[in-house]
């Protein structure tokens, strides 16, 4: 990676170097390599960052952006988990009175 590579050069590099890491271990060509590469659902994704509002911009401005997005990610994943929780607590605090209602040696 280049410090004034686009988004989109980026990717072009990184695809070519898993086609010829590909073609070095199987002593296949480079051309089967890259097309084989080119089918992976990685190479989908790193198509579609390509194609993306991303792609002009500078690779390393987008690297740089990248780990706020994933702590974002991370926040909105353990939010959505703590609010199921709560749910779940909710719902065993209804059970347990139900069962403490028909059930008076539950009281303790």
């Amino acid at each position: 990676m280049y410090p004034d590579q686009s988004v989109h050069e980026m990717v072009e590099e990184v695809l070519e170097r898993q086609a010829k890491a590909l073609a070095d271990r199987t002593g296949e060509s480079f051309e089967l390599a890259m097309r084989a590469t080119s089918k992976s659902d990685a190479a989908r994704q790193l198509g579609e960052l390509a194609r993306s509002e991303y792609r002009d911009q500078k690779a390393a401005e987008w690297q740089a952006s990248l780990p706020r997005a994933r702590a974002e990610e991370r926040h909105d994943s353990w939010l959505e988990s703590y609010m199921g929780w709560l749910r779940g607590k909710e719902r065993r605090a209804r059970y347990h009175r139900l069962l403490e209602g028909e059930m008076p040696s539950l009281r303790g």
